[in-house]
C-alpha cells in the first residue's frame, strides 16, 4: 500500500512536470528564451511610458477626446503604411530589421524625456513623436511577431506565441503598478527615461542569438504586386480572413484601454482608496495584467488553437469586458478586470497563432501585418470613437461598447466556425478510406 501510494505520488508529480514542460515548451530554445526575457524587460518600460503618456495628455488638454486622438496617432501609419512593412519583413532579415526598429524607438523615448525635462513638452510635440514611433512599428510589428516562427520549430509556435503574449502581460503588471507610482511620487520624465533605458536588453538579446539556431523563412524576390498579392491570398483564405474581421471590429472598438481605463480611473473610481487616477490607473492595468498572465499560462499548457476556440474566447471576453463597465465599486471593478486580462490574452494569443499556422512561410510577415492593421491599425479610428464617448455620453459607455461588439463578434463568427470544423471533419472522412491520410489544410469554405 506504501508503494501503491508512492508510485501514485510520482505519478501525480510525472503529470505536473508533464504539464509544466508542455507550458514552457518552446523556452527550451535559448534564441527563444533570450528574446522572451528581452521582451519582457522593454515592455515594462513600454508600459510605463504608456502610463505616462497617458497621464501627460490629460495634464495637458483635461480630454479625453484629445487622449482618444493621441492614441490614434501613434497608430496612423500602421493603418497607412501597415501592408508595407509586413512586406518589408518578408523581403529581409527581421533580426537585422529589429536592430534598427528597436534603436529608434529607445531614441525616440529618450527624446520624449528630454523634452519633458527641459519644460519644452507642449501638445503638438506628443503628436509628433507618438507619429514617428508609429511609423518605427509599422516595421517592427511585423518583424517582430513573425521572428517568433524562426526561433523556434513549428511545433513549439504555439507555445512560443502564447508565451510572447505572458511576457507582454507580466511586463503590464510590473510596467503598469511601477508606471503608476513612478508618475504619482517621481514625476513623468523618469517613466519616459527607463523606457529608453529598457530597449537595450532587446538588443542585447539579439546580440546573444546564435544564428546556426535559427530557423529562417525563405526571403521573398522583390516583384511587382506583391502587398497585393498577399491581400489576395488573404481574401482566399477564409480560416485567415475571418479571424482578421473579427480582431478588427474587436481592436476598434475593444481594445482601447488606454483610453478607457484612464477615464475610468480618473472619472469613476478616483475616491475608491487611489486619490490619485495615475495610481488607480496603475493598480486596475497591473491587475488586467495579472489576470493575461493565469490566462496565458492555462492558454499555454490546455487550449487548442482553432476557429472555434477563437470565438469562445471572444465571447468570454465581451461578457468581461461588460462586466467591467458595469462594476458598482473599485474592489468589484478590480476582480472584473482580472477576467478582462484574461479574455484578453487568451483572444489575442489564439487570434496570433491561428494566423501564423495557417499562413505559409513566405506570407507570414504580410498576414501579421495585417494583423497588426486589424488590431492595432484600427486605433486611429477606435480611438477618437471611444474618447468621445467616453467623455460625452461617460467612460462606463466607452467600456460597453467594446464589450457588446466582442460578444456580438464572437457569437456571428461561432456558426462559421463549427461549419468549417465539419467541412474539415468531411474532408478527413473522405480521404481517411483512400490513404489514410489527413488533409494539409482544410478547405477554405
Amino acid at each position: 500500500m506504501l508503494a501503491g501510494k508512492g508510485g501514485g505520488g510520482m505519478a501525480v508529480a510525472m503529470v505536473k512536470r508533464s504539464r509544466f514542460q508542455t507550458m514552457t515548451s518552446s523556452l527550451r530554445h535559448r534564441n527563444y528564451r533570450l528574446y522572451f526575457f528581452g521582451q519582457l524587460v522593454s515592455v515594462i518600460g513600454t508600459w510605463m511610458q504608456t502610463i505616462a503618456q497617458s497621464f501627460l495628455v490629460l495634464e495637458l488638454t483635461h480630454s479625453g477626446t484629445q487622449l482618444g486622438l493621441t492614441t490614434a496617432v501613434r497608430f496612423l501609419p500602421m493603418l497607412a503604411f501597415g501592408p508595407a512593412g509586413g512586406l518589408f519583413a518578408d523581403r529581409h532579415d527581421k533580426r537585422r530589421v529589429l536592430y534598427v526598429t528597436q534603436t529608434l524607438a529607445g531614441l525616440l523615448a529618450a527624446v520624449f524625456a528630454i523634452c519633458l525635462a527641459a519644460g519644452a513638452m507642449h501638445l503638438w510635440v506628443v503628436y509628433v513623436l507618438a507619429a514617428a514611433l508609429g511609423f518605427v512599428n509599422v516595421f517592427d510589428n511585423p518583424a517582430r511577431q513573425s521572428f517568433i516562427s524562426e526561433m523556434v520549430p513549428e511545433q513549439d509556435l504555439p507555445n512560443a506565441v502564447l508565451l510572447n503574449s505572458v511576457s507582454m502581460n507580466m511586463a503590464r503588471v510590473f510596467g503598469a503598478a511601477v508606471g503608476g507610482t513612478v508618475a504619482a511620487v517621481l514625476g513623468l520624465t523618469l517613466c519616459f527615461t527607463l523606457n529608453a533605458v529598457s530597449y537595450g536588453a532587446v538588443l542585447l538579446s539579439l546580440a546573444l542569438m546564435s544564428t546556426a539556431a535559427l530557423y529562417p523563412a525563405k526571403k521573398v524576390a522583390k516583384k511587382k504586386g506583391q502587398i497585393v498579392a498577399g491581400l489576395r491570398y488573404v481574401r482566399t483564405r477564409r480560416e485567415i480572413l475571418i479571424p482578421l474581421i473579427m480582431i478588427a471590429v474587436v481592436g476598434t472598438l475593444a481594445w482601447e484601454f488606454q483610453v478607457t481605463l484612464p477615464l475610468m480611473a480618473s472619472s469613476v473610481f478616483h475616491g475608491w482608496i487611489f486619490r490619485n487616477g495615475a495610481a488607480a490607473y496603475g493598480v486596475m492595468a497591473s491587475v488586467m495584467g495579472a489576470g493575461a498572465v493565469v490566462g496565458g499560462l492555462v492558454s499555454a499548457g490546455k487550449v487548442t488553437p482553432g476557429p472555434r476556440a477563437l470565438c469562445l474566447a471572444a465571447i468570454g471576453w465581451g461578457i468581461a469586458i461588460t462586466a467591467a463597465a458595469l462594476a458598482p465599486s473599485m474592489p468589484i471593478e478590480l476582480i472584473a478586470m482580472a477576467f478582462v486580462g484574461y479574455g484578453s490574452i487568451t483572444f489575442n494569443s489564439l487570434a496570433k497563432t491561428t494566423l501564423q499556422l495557417a499562413a505559409k512561410p513566405e506570407m507570414r510577415g504580410r498576414v501579421m501585418a495585417l494583423w497588426g492593421l486589424a488590431w492595432l491599425g484600427s486605433t486611429p479610428i477606435g480611438g477618437p470613437i471611444v474618447g468621445w464617448i467616453g467623455q460625452d455620453v461617460g467612460p462606463r459607455w466607452a467600456l460597453i461598447v467594446g464589450g457588446v461588439a466582442t460578444l456580438a463578434c464572437g457569437l456571428l463568427a461561432l456558426s462559421w466556425a463549427m461549419g468549417h470544423a465539419r467541412t474539415l471533419a468531411q474532408a478527413r472522412g473522405a480521404t481517411a478510406p483512400e490513404s489514410g491520410a489527413v488533409p494539409e489544410s482544410a478547405p477554405a469554405g
